[in-house]
């Protein structure tokens, strides 16, 4: 078992809300959807109080099918709302770009856009933040097709990061999504959100920590 880690992992709690204001409950509101995912160890398992918060993921769902408003533009991004304007070549039925519709699974007509993760200090370097993006995208997958992500300096870097650091972080970025079925695609990684490796994800922080797995 890995020693170094304030708590076993596998009591992380991963709790998803979804943000919107009150008002926003008509049939055709176009807004998209944004989800917080929080992850925390749970009040069960020992561990210090300063150390359980592990990290947050910020997510955002967008209807494939709606009209794009500039509104739109604050919650996705820039890039997010260009991509979606290259890739759905039909908004009345959300069907995307011929190559691309080939390489995803059928559903929803939806993209989840993964804004941010941040994991605290104490719990980086272990392969977490993979997981548990991983297990926030099979959490949202019923909701949605694919989803996609801008790995950049400037979407992943810590703050007050050099110009290298920010590559280099920028980098690991594009590495961890790619161990978890992430691949690039005009400049873009996607997933198909019933890509199998999201769910594989977790076998390898399983394995090392599930009770009986030090033992001969």
């Amino acid at each position: 078992m890995v020693p170094d880690l304030p708590a076993n992992p596998l009591s992380i709690e991963l709790e998803l809300k979804h943000r919107r204001f009150w008002w926003q409950i008509d049939d055709e509101d176009e807004q998209p959807e944004q989800w917080d995912a929080r992850a925390e160890v749970s009040e069960l398992d020992v561990c210090p109080d300063e150390l359980r918060h592990v990290g947050d993921i910020a997510l955002v769902i967008a209807d494939l099918t709606k009209e794009r408003n500039l509104l739109d533009s604050v919650v996705l991004g820039e890039w997010a709302l260009e991509f979606i304007a290259e890739t759905v070549i039909d908004p009345d039925q959300g069907k995307l770009h011929p190559e691309l519709d080939a390489r995803i699974s059928q559903g929803p007509p939806r993209m989840v856009i993964l804004r941010r993760i941040e994991l605290t200090e104490p719990w980086r370097g272990h392969g977490l933040g993979a997981a548990l993006i991983a297990s926030a995208l099979r959490i949202l997958s019923p909701n949605a097709r694919l989803a996609a992500c801008r790995v950049s300096p400037l979407d992943f870097a810590l703050p007050g990061a050099d110009r290298i650091t920010a590559e280099l972080s920028s980098l690991r970025a594009g590495a961890m999504l790619e161990s978890i079925g992430f691949q690039r695609w005009r400049g873009v990684h996607l997933v198909d959100m019933r890509n199998p490796a999201l769910v594989d994800a977790r076998m390898e922080l399983l394995d090392q920590w599930w009770p009986g797995q030090d033992e001969d």
